[in-house]
């Protein structure tokens, strides 16, 4: 009877749509989420996951089109794949909500037209996951793989479209999870951010998930930190994507005006290609090579940014929190910051410091540890936190 009432949702919701769609003259895709509820299938077929090219992994996989929501309260439409481990398992298994970190601004790098040709970066560390038969959600974000430009690096956004993976992977009938599956929350760099906002704001947007607890390591908790730490170093070029990302939730700050002919070409460029490519072409530069003037010298430009500084609220369920001491692209001191910002709002925070490697690294070397510590919380063990 679940399964059944999930789809009559999804096909009210189509034709909802569809008459939308007819009566107001708008696209069938912008009808669909503004007739559909946050998390709400709006498109399901079949997929695949895949570590490396045709490499098995004994699991079922779908892509799906969700409902979510802007950075200012807009619906909108988002994909993301989820990944249930065909392990003869019956009883009930955990989910976990994964945040992949920077993969580019093109939508040929959205992490759903990878994974089942086996080309995903983070393949790897969500195979970790599914060994331990938990099913896996990895959303796409919002603008990756779906039309508009990727809203790169804006918080609220990906925060949005990490919850209403999780919603939507709950209603789909083939995953067969039930509405009080116990949720985790997981991610690391741009996935820190969105992993890292999805925590702030499940209490108050997603209060009905049964959420866990949240693993994101290499937070960007404050972009204009990590941009004057960015500005003429090795990963320039994420300043630039992440201005274009900015830009294109907010149209309003106008970051074209600001480019010189060289920042405009590189800007254009950066929406079309994948992080290889981005990051070599805008590495070693600084702001003042792209640009006519500085665009985060400008009130506007600096009130967008603040608003995806992480820490003014505590996450409502315990929190794994780690980053390593050598990062080159997140300063250490963002991380650190953003510990102290939680725990002095009560929050439940367990901090790890990875002494040794840097930004890349830290993911490979403390993954396992992030899970196993989801694991903890999942088996209902207290969480430790050491504010």
């Amino acid at each position: 009877m679940r399964i059944e009432h999930r789809r009559r949702r999804i096909v009210l919701a189509a034709l909802a749509a569809l008459g939308l769609a007819l009566g107001a003259g708008v696209s069938g895709a912008a009808a669909e989420a503004e007739a559909a509820a946050p998390g709400d299938l709006l498109g399901v077929e079949p997929s695949a996951f895949h570590p490396l090219p045709g490499q098995p992994t004994d699991t079922k996989a779908w892509k799906i089109h969700y409902r979510s929501t802007t950075a200012d309260g807009a619906p909108t439409t988002v994909s993301g794949t989820v990944i249930v481990p065909q392990d003869g398992r019956t009883g009930p298994r955990p989910l976990v909500t994964y945040a992949v970190g920077t993969v580019g601004m093109g939508d040929s790098c959205a992490p759903s037209n990878n994974l089942p040709r086996g080309t995903a970066t983070e393949a790897n560390l969500i195979q970790q996951l599914t060994l331990r038969g938990w099913a896996v959600v990895v959303t796409d974000y919002e603008g990756l793989g779906t039309p508009g430009v990727h809203t790169y690096t804006v918080g609220p956004s990906a925060g949005h479209a990490v919850l209403d993976a999780a919603r939507a992977a709950l209603r789909l009938p083939e995953a067969a999870l039930a509405a009080d599956t116990p949720v985790g929350i997981m991610g690391y760099s741009q996935g820190g951010q969105a992993s890292s906002w999805a925590a702030e704001l499940q209490g108050s947007y997603a209060p009905e998930l049964n959420v866990k607890g949240t693993a994101t390591g290499g937070v960007p908790a404050d972009l204009m930190k990590v941009a004057a730490f960015n500005n003429g170093s090795y990963g320039s070029g994420l300043i630039f994507m992440a201005a274009a990302g900015q830009d294109a939730a907010f149209p309003e700050l106008q970051l074209d005006s600001y480019l010189n002919p060289a920042g405009r070409a590189l800007v254009a460029g950066m929406k079309e290609n994948c992080v290889a490519i981005d990051a070599i072409a805008g590495s070693f530069k600084r702001i003042s090579d792209l640009t006519t003037r500085n665009p985060l010298d400008q009130p506007d430009w600096q009130a967008r940014l603040d608003r995806s500084r992480l820490g003014r609220t505590a996450p409502a369920a315990p929190v794994y929190q780690y980053h390593a001491l050598g990062d080159e692209l997140i300063p250490y001191a963002v991380g650190r910051q953003l510990r102290a910002d939680w725990c002095a709002r009560g929050a439940d925070v367990e901090w790890d410091t990875v002494w040794v490697g840097e930004h890349v690294s830290g993911v490979i070397t403390h993954s396992p540890a992030a899970a196993a510590w989801l694991a903890d919380r999942f088996a209902g063990r207290p969480a430790r936190g050491n504010c």
